[in-house]
């Protein structure tokens, strides 16, 4: 039997072949676009970050050589000074009188000593008349060598006591700047105090201490080991306790010759100009040492997830997302993660809806990071 087919009949075999080839081309609409990234290689600098500590060139503790109060300050905190400023003044009277009574002790023996000297020329003219013994002028000649050697001990004495009277008129040791002053007047000082009376801090240059870790160190003894270090150590930049980028450059100049077993790092010390004296001694910063990265493979950082505190990325492979494991450097470059592991040149990834919409095993259609700004673009115009 023959099937008949009606004008009523064609008419609906055709729009259910419209319908299906309309649904087939909204399955097609429906696979998501992701903008994907080809991975290459291209050399960047990174910079290392570590944590300082500023000092003087040259920090001179100011100690009182001498016990007493302490009767005046000439300085403050902060204060600039020359070599042989007057600082602070410890009680001098009993110094100064110890001074005067050796000053006025050193008279008294030069006067016996005047005197034994015109007894001994006296008594060796009598001698050589036979008027006198030898013994008498020998025992002149001694008497004479005595007020010699009372003369000497009082002379001695006389400058032990001016050294203890300058001494108590406390001076600037070098040109610096004045730190901290935790005495005030009235306070007991001396030799035996463990605090000192201020530091003088010499600033036109200063010195930037920090540690570096083991595996830098490595990477820059490998390059001439430990002797040469220093030569192949970039120029180093500081960054001030206000987030400001210090303007001059520093240079390091001392590396430690051993690594800390607890710690695991190398002290170092770099050096600054400061011209200006805007470091000061104690003061704190953040060490910058560049480092060259010729192959770097970047990344994205919005382009990675995190699973178990480890790093993954979706590999854009036949049309199929795919999870893959990376490993990064601990530095970055921007807003890129440096890939040491994980990724070869020439592969692609996804870097865009990581983390949010992108999931493992998902078919996507690939677009460049230019055209999905500007779809995007054209999204929130309309």
């Amino acid at each position: 039997m023959k099937t008949k087919f009606t004008f009523k009949t064609m008419s609906l075999l055709a729009i259910s072949a419209l319908l299906f080839s309309c649904q087939q081309k909204t399955v097609q609409q429906q696979v998501p676009e992701y903008a994907v990234m080809a991975i290459e290689e291209e050399p960047v600098i990174v910079k290392n970050s570590f944590p300082a500590l500023i000092s003087g060139v040259l920090d001179s503790e100011v100690r009182s050589n001498v016990s007493g109060t302490l009767i005046k300050k000439h300085v403050d905190e902060g204060d600039m000074v020359k070599k042989g400023d007057l600082l602070f003044e410890v009680d001098h009277a009993t110094y100064q009188a110890e001074y005067n009574t050796a000053l006025a002790n050193v008279n008294a023996a030069k006067v016996e000593v005047e005197s034994a000297e015109l007894t001994a020329v006296n008594k060796t003219n009598l001698y050589e008349k036979g008027i006198i013994s030898e013994y008498e002028k020998k025992l002149a000649d001694n008497q004479l060598l005595s007020a010699k050697a009372q003369l000497e001990q009082a002379q001695a004495k006389l400058e032990t006591a001016k050294i203890n009277l300058d001494y108590s008129y406390v001076v600037s040791p070098n040109d610096g700047v004045i730190g901290s002053i935790p005495f005030s007047v009235g306070s007991l000082v001396g030799p035996t105090t463990s605090t000192a009376l201020t530091t003088v801090s010499q600033i036109d240059a200063v010195y930037a201490d920090f540690s570096i870790n083991e595996k830098l160190m490595l990477y820059y003894t490998s390059k001439g080991g430990v002797k040469d270090i220093l030569r192949f150590m970039p120029q180093v930049e500081l960054k001030l306790a206000d987030g400001t980028m210090y303007e001059h450059k520093g240079t390091i100049e001392s590396v430690a010759g051993t690594i800390d077993t607890k710690t695991g790092a190398a002290n170092m010390s770099a050096r600054f100009p400061n011209p200006a004296k805007i470091l000061r001694s104690g003061a704190t910063g953040i060490i910058y040492i560049p480092r060259e990265i010729v192959n770097a493979r970047l990344v994205p950082q919005n382009a990675t997830f995190e699973m178990q505190d480890k790093k993954f990325v979706y590999i854009f492979n036949d049309s199929i997302t795919e999870m893959r494991e990376i490993v990064v450097d601990n530095l970055t470059y921007g807003d890129n993660y440096i890939v040491t592991e994980g990724l070869e040149v020439g592969e692609v990834i996804v870097v865009e809806g990581v983390g949010s919409s992108v999931k493992n095993g998902m078919k996507i259609k690939p677009i460049t990071k230019d055209e999905s700004n500007a779809k995007f673009n054209k999204a929130t115009t309309k």
